[in-house]
This record gives structure tokens, sequence and C-alpha cells, in this order.
């Protein structure tokens, strides 16, 4: 690697005009139609309207071979994501549609299922008031906080291992938001019947996914919808706190992962619950997440005839981070990750945590930074450098987008 190249780089991208924190928010439950400041036309007659942006991440990775040896188990010198995004309405704003596409193997579900699927969300919504609307179409389900996030408001380089396990992830369907108001307290309501596979299906089979999430803020709206993304980018200037829960019940999906994972031969049925709660005020944000998985039967075969499984357990995900200076854009942050597996599958899982520590320098809020992380990774709950199965791990990535 050319690193003057990446100096003079980073160096230019300083010299910008002054780091601003605020910037274009990525939003993924429903379209970005207002205030768009990018690359948009507007037909003649205002009944079609439509805006482009587009975002990439260029990582590099390692992974040592285990706690003692810094070796490398893996290295990683990719484009982790690569993404066209469009958003608009036709006719009228109150019917509106959000396209967005991938251009990775590793966003095309590739590895899973050998079919190169670009197709990430393609949805339309229908508002009947500003507070209630539905859409139809494929896009992400009401699930976790952090998988609802946009990956590109992340202020660590990639979602945690409870998310990876346990997310339920996008899938084709009806879905309803609905957002009313006690008082001054914001409530947002969401639910969702979709097929049950995924993003790749091409026939449904007669078993659906049902999918049902609240949020509650008590102490009122987060500046800026500062509550789905990572870190206190707008500095709360009163303490914000929002607490979330769901359900979803997955019935007979022929994947191991319900919408991800292996295809099966013998259908699981998966009930997966999720907990979470973010706070902000100042700078400091602090958000945790419960996720857990259960299934009668978590075994089944895979197309190959080989033992497959869901991951039938529980995991908890905490991360708290500050900004340093509102004005530098400098963050620190600390993750700790566990996961559980159920005693049924742990001849084939094991305890896994990780602790990880992050460093983000945003130049235009999350639409253009740099993410510096680190981890040590172990399992059975044993941290000694020499036991089997832990290692240590870092990444560096720069995120670009509009």
């Amino acid at each position: 690697m050319n690193y003057r190249l990446l100096t003079l780089f980073i160096t230019y991208i300083s010299l910008l005009s002054p780091t601003v924190l605020f910037g274009q928010r990525q939003r993924d439950e429903r379209p970005t139609i207002e205030n768009f400041k990018g690359i948009q036309y507007t037909g003649d007659d205002s009944t079609f309207y439509i805006n482009f942006r587009f975002r990439m991440q260029s990582r590099l990775k390692y992974t040592s071979l285990s706690g003692n040896d810094f070796g490398a188990e893996s290295f990683e010198a990719r484009i982790r994501r690569l993404r066209l995004r469009m958003d608009g309405y036709i006719y009228t704003p109150k019917l509106s549609y959000s396209i967005q596409l991938g251009f990775t193997r590793g966003d095309q579900d590739y590895d899973d299922t050998d079919v190169p699927n670009i197709v990430r969300d393609a949805v339309i919504f229908y508002n009947f008031t500003d507070n209630f609307y539905v859409a139809f179409g494929q896009n992400k389900l009401p699930g976790n906080r952090q998988r609802v996030n946009s990956s590109g408001e992340l202020q660590f380089a990639e979602r945690s291992l409870v998310n990876a396990t346990f997310n339920i992830d996008r899938d084709f369907g009806i879905k309803a938001y609905y957002s009313p108001k006690i008082g001054d307290v914001p409530l947002h309501f969401k639910a969702a019947i979709s097929t049950g596979e995924g993003r790749v299906a091409n026939v449904t089979d007669d078993g659906l996914a049902y999918t049902g999430r609240a949020e509650f803020l008590p102490l009122g709206e987060f500046t800026n919808e500062g509550d789905y993304y990572e870190g206190d980018l707008e500095y709360e200037e009163t303490p914000k706190v929002a607490f979330g829960g769901g359900y979803s019940f997955n019935d007979r999906t022929t994947r191991s992962g319900g919408q991800t994972g292996k295809y099966l031969t013998a259908p699981l049925t998966l009930k997966t619950s999720f907990y979470d709660a973010i706070f902000k005020y100042r700078g400091w944000a602090y958000q945790i997440e419960y996720m857990k998985r259960g299934a009668d039967n978590p075994f089944s075969t895979d197309k190959e005839g080989e033992v497959a499984y869901t991951f039938k357990g529980q995991g908890v995900n905490q991360q708290l981070s500050y900004v340093l200076n509102k004005d530098s854009g400098y963050e620190l942050a600390g993750r700790y990750t566990w996961i559980k597996p159920h005693q049924d599958i742990r001849a084939f899982e094991r305890q896994t945590e990780i602790v990880e520590l992050g460093l983000t320098k945003y130049f235009r809020a999350h639409r253009l930074k740099l993410q510096l992380n680190t981890h040590y990774q172990t399992k059975d709950g044993v941290y000694q450098t020499g036991y089997d199965g832990n290692n240590w791990g870092a990444t560096f990535q720069i995120e670009l987008g509009i």
C-alpha cells in the first residue's frame, strides 16, 4: 500500500471546507424526498421526482492466527460496499418509492445462494397521513435497531456479531408504520407480513413471517432523528433516550437464518425477539441491544445433504462513545459483544465475546468518515491469549457517499 498517497488523500480531505458534522441522512424505512441537496430531478408538472445517491466503503482488515500468534489468519483489502440508491415519487408525494442496488459480492447474498442479487430495496410507499404509511415490496423488516440503521450510519466499520447472528434482514411483503404522540412523547409502531425467505426467493411457500416492533421516546424526539444513527454528532442539549422491542415469527422458513443463510431440505420455524435502547447527551452516546432466537428443532440438512442448523441462543451488544469536540469531528467508542449458543447446538458453536475499540474522524457526519477499529475475540469466557479460538483484529475503513 502506498502510504504517501493515503497521507496526501487524508490531508486533502482535511483541507476541505470547515468540518461539519451534519449531513444528508441515510434512511432505510422510507424514501428521502424532503430537504435533499444532492443529485435530483423534478418533472415540469411536479408529478415526478427522483434523487440519486451513492456510497462506498473501502476496507483493510486483519485477523490474527490466535491470541498470542500475530501472524495473519486472514487479510481483507476490498470494497466492502458499493451502493446506488434512488428515492422519489410519482404523481403525488403520497405515492413514493425507494430503490437500492448493491454491487459487491458481500451485498448480493451470493455465498449462501449462488445468486448475484443486486436488488436490495425495491419498495413502494403510500402515506395516508404524515404519521401513517404503508409499504409494499422488498426492504428491511422492522427488526432490531442496529439492523434498521443504515450501514452508512454506523460508528464502527461493521455491525456487531449479535446483529450478524440473529438479525432478520430484508424480505418481500407488506409493512405498516404508525407514529402517534401522547402529549410530547413520540411512539412508533411497525409491523410486517412477509415471505420469510429473504431477498432471493422466486416462489413463496405456505409459511410466512410475521414481525412487529414498538418504540418509546419518553424525553421527546432526538435532534435530526438521531435515534437512528450512531454517535451523538448533534451534541444533544438535553438528554434523549429511546426504548424499542419486537418479535418475529418465521413460519416454516427454508433458510437457516430465516431470511438469510443456507437453504435447507426441511423447513424450520424461528422465533426471534429483540430489545434495545439508545441514549444521547452532549456528545455521549450509549446503546444496548439484546436478541434471542428459538427453534423447536434447530437442525436440518442443506441442499448438499450436509448437516445444517440455525443459531439458537441469545446475545447482547453494548456500545459507548464520546465525540471529543463537536467541531473537530473526532469520536472514541468502545463495544462489548456477547453471544451464547443454546445447549442444543453447543456441539457446533461456542460462547463468543468481543471487546472492540474505535476511533472515527467525521468530515461530513456519516457521509464522509475515516474509521479505525481494533478488537480482541475470546471463546468460552476465557480471556487468556493462549486459549484456543481467541484472536486479535483490526480494521481501517473509508466511507464516502452522498
